[in-house]
């Protein structure tokens, strides 16, 4: 339809002349219409038509300034015609103009009849004309409410897709490349009924069922049956919608035709189906029961006409099927079994009755219930539940170093002897006279592991003991464990050796290594070995110096009584021990100044332990090897001694029944004061440690010097000599001396020990003397650090002399 009016309304457009343009709008066989570009100033049209290849008169209309579509009609049909367009204003001066080309549709046919012998067309004959390309054929209800236009090449021309029994105007119209004629004068036809929908059905192998649903218009139907390959028929007529044909062929094909019959007595469409009968029934004709691991049954039957396909079934509701062979194979198929077997034939129509059941006996299921029973070590037996059609039972033992045995039984067991750590595969098979159970479940018995023998138990810490053993067959894992009161400690490993650790010091265990394997667990019937751990550490409590190069030891004593204790002290420079088998120890002969890291140790048969926590031990620091004691002053004094090994500082005494003097240092020197002149002095130094430990030591004592003398005094006497008294303070018992030591002259004199008084000589009166009076010591040593005098003495006429100093300061 769409290329019919894209035909129709082809339009050629002409170039524009003048400014107006020129085209065809529609075509018929004689007249041509065509539309154009208006002009403001055109008061008129004219169109002038004129045959291009064919003698003919040209044919004008003229219309008005208004107007932009015009037709020219009076034309010949299919003829090729120059269309001229010229715009004409109130003077009849042409304007411009505008030329296109365009044919005539050819000449309208006529229809000589129309009929229908289908239900959906009507099929229309008419003539055909000249310079036609096609032609078209409308169809019209006459009710209005169908319209459909068809293309055909020639006549005759059917027009489909109507509706049966249904009444149609139709007529046709002639086409070429300038369009399409005006329709042909109408004619009436009438749609013939539509054949009957026939539905086959074939209820047994003798019988074709047929119904179709009632016919509109239809008042009766004719049906011919026809044989596949021969040229017998049947035809019957009917006013119902069922007919059933029986005595027929078993698995042949028939072919049905229906047509249906309107109230004038004209057919309508016919439709034929073809219907095969159910096939005959088959017969098995042999069942072989087919060994293998997948228990089946091959069934053979004997082919039947017009069978596609087989179908063959158990009375367990097994089946296969085939559409070529005369056998088919079942599989799997139940084992310990008594069934039967039957075949049905397949075509589209249905099955066959089934045939005569053919009986089969399978071979007994294998066992599902097997099991070893070791009721004594040593004495096992493979045991199995009864399963039905069995005649007797094979039963087949292997040991896994190769070792087989097997047993012929109509019972439900097979004894076999079982050692310790050996793996049994066991398989029973049932027998009947259809042969045994293809296959066979196998059970794996693992005997318990051995007990491994040689266990070696062997310290290697103090709280670990190393077990080792021969690897034991049967053991996939050994479970090694130390036992002692509620204390357990376990070490599981794959390997035959086992490190247990974290035990208690001093104890006794009962060390058991017990295997095991996945599928027996573990052999708890091992016997146990015991091993003692070494003792404990034990632990120093107090160090305390008993002189001073002795010291006792007190330590815990954690173990048995016939344990034995070293202690040993460790130092930069030596090593001391002492051993003991109680809870102390004196450590001996160490040496001053020294520090030592003390431990303990206890060693018992069974080991040594660790080292206790050690304690750190100092011996007092050495005493100075000398100290001197130098008189500075009367009352003062300066120490000195030798450094004394491990000593950081010093406290030097001296101490007399008429008072002591002390100094605290870290140097190897004091000076002391309140010196008691003429006054035996103790001397003691304490060493002292930098952690505080402290040496006494005593040394000869030291006797300070005589003191000097007081209230010296320069005396001139009558005699003209000079006279030195003094006043001894403890000294009297001791020499002086007396030095004068003049401008002019030096004098000296020694008192005998008890005299307090010296006489000298003066040669010149009139000087100044320094006077120095000094005690003599035993030793004939002078006190050197007297205090001089000084004096000023008058020549005669004056009997005392006149202190002008004393000591460094100047009196006067």
């Amino acid at each position: 339809m769409l290329k019919l009016l894209l035909l129709l309304t082809f339009t050629s457009i002409c170039a524009a002349q003048n400014g107006i343009t020129l085209s065809a709008f529609t075509v018929t066989s004689k007249s041509i219409t065509v539309q154009w570009s208006s002009r403001p100033d055109a008061s008129s049209y004219k169109i002038t038509a004129t045959p291009k290849n064919s003698p003919g008169r040209s044919v004008f209309a003229q219309f008005s300034g208004d107007s932009v579509m015009g037709s020219v009609s009076s034309l010949t049909p299919n003829t090729m015609y120059s269309l001229q367009l010229e715009a004409v204003d109130g003077a009849l001066n042409v304007l411009s103009h505008a030329e296109t080309g365009e044919t005539t549709a050819p000449e309208i046919p006529s229809i000589h009849q129309a009929y229908s012998k289908h239900s959906d067309s009507i099929t229309v004959e008419f003539t055909e004309v000249a310079g036609a390309t096609s032609y078209i054929l409308r169809a019209q209800s006459k009710t209005g409410d169908f319209f459909s236009e068809i293309m055909v090449s020639s006549s005759p021309g059917t027009t489909v897709k109507l509706q049966p029994y249904t009444d149609y105007k139709l007529s046709v119209m002639s086409v070429n490349s300038g369009g399409r004629s005006q329709p042909s004068d109408p004619v009436e036809a009438r749609t013939v009924v539509m054949a009957p929908m026939l539905n086959t059905t074939s209820p047994d192998n003798g019988t074709i069922l047929v119904t179709w649903p009632a016919v509109k218009n239809a008042v009766l139907y004719t049906l011919c049956i026809i044989r596949e390959s021969s040229s017998s028929r049947e035809k019957l007529n009917t006013t119902d919608t069922t007919v059933t044909f029986d005595g027929l062929e078993a698995g042949t094909t028939y072919c049905i035709k229906g047509t249906a019959w309107d109230s004038e007595g004209k057919a309508g469409d016919d439709l034929t189906v073809c219907q095969i009968t159910r096939p005959p029934r088959p017969n098995v004709t042999f069942v072989l029961v087919s060994p293998g691991r997948s228990l089946g049954i091959d069934v053979y039957w004997a082919v039947v006409q017009g069978a596609e396909t087989y179908v063959v079934r158990t009375t367990a509701g097994q089946n296969c099927s085939l559409t070529v062979n005369s056998h088919c194979y079942i599989t799997p198929v139940e084992c310990g079994q008594n069934q039967s077997v039957t075949v049905k034939a397949y075509n589209s129509a249905g099955s066959s009755e089934a045939s005569q059941p053919v009986d089969f006996i399978t071979y007994p299921c294998p066992l599902e219930n097997i099991w070893v029973e070791e009721p004594v070590a040593g004495n096992c037996s493979v045991v199995w539940e009864d399963v039905p059609l069995v005649e007797h039972y094979m039963a087949f033992i292997k040991r896994d170093d190769g070792m087989e045995k097997s047993c012929n039984t109509t019972g439900t067991t097979c004894s076999f002897p079982c050692l310790c750590g050996y793996s049994y595969l066991t398989t029973v098979f049932p027998y009947n006279q259809a042969g045994s159970s293809p296959y066979a479940q196998v059970r794996n018995y693992t005997t318990i592991p051995c007990c491994p023998q040689d266990v070696t138990v062997k310290l290697v810490s103090t709280e670990t003991l190393e077990v080792t053993w021969p690897e034991v067959k049967g053991a996939e894992l050994y479970e090694t464990t130390a036992a002692q009161t509620n204390d357990v400690i376990h070490c599981n490993d794959t390997a035959a050796v086992c490190a247990l650790s974290d035990l208690r010091c001093n104890t006794a265990y009962s060390v058991t290594v017990t295997p095991c394997s996945e599928l027996r667990g573990c052999n708890r019937t091992c016997a146990a070995s015991t091993h003692e751990t070494a003792p404990c550490a034990p632990e120093i409590l107090n160090v305390t110096q008993t002189d001073n190069s002795t010291f006792t030891v007190l330590f815990t004593n954690p173990n048995n009584p016939k344990t034995n204790y070293t202690i040993t002290a460790v130092g930069r420079y030596g090593t001391h021990a002492c051993q003991s088998t109680n809870n102390s120890c004196q450590l001996t002969q160490l040496p001053c100044g020294s520090t030592y890291e003390v431990m303990a140790e206890a060693t018992t048969t069974a080991g040594r332990s660790l080292p206790g926590y050690s304690k750190a031990l100092e011996t007092g620091p050495c005493c100075p090897m000398y100290v001197n004691v130098t008189q500075v002053t009367q009352a003062m004094t300066n120490v000195t001694w030798s450094p004394g090994s491990g000593a950081r500082s010093y406290v030097t005494a001296l101490t007399s029944p008429r008072g002591h003097a002390k100094c605290h240092t870290l140097d190897t020197h004091c000076q002391m004061g309140c010196i008691t002149c003429g006054t035996n002095y103790s001397v003691d130094l304490e060493a002292i440690s930098s952690t505080g430990h402290k040496s006494e030591c005593k040394y000869r004592g030291f006797s300070s010097s005589a003191c000097c003398p007081t209230s010296v005094k320069l005396y001139r006497r009558a005699d003209n000599s000079l006279r030195v008294y003094w006043r001894s303070l403890g000294a009297w018992m001791l020499n002086h001396t007396v030095e004068l030591s003049g401008t002019a002259a030096d004098y000296t004199c020694v008192a005998a020990a008890g005299s307090n008084y010296c006489d000298i000589e003066e040669e010149t009166c009139g000087d100044v003397y320094t006077v120095v009076v000094a005690p003599v010591g035993p030793n004939g040593v002078k006190v050197n650090f007297c205090q001089p005098r000084r004096y000023s003495v008058l020549c005669p006429g004056s009997n005392a002399g006149m202190v002008i100093s004393s000591g460094r300061q100047l009196v006067g």
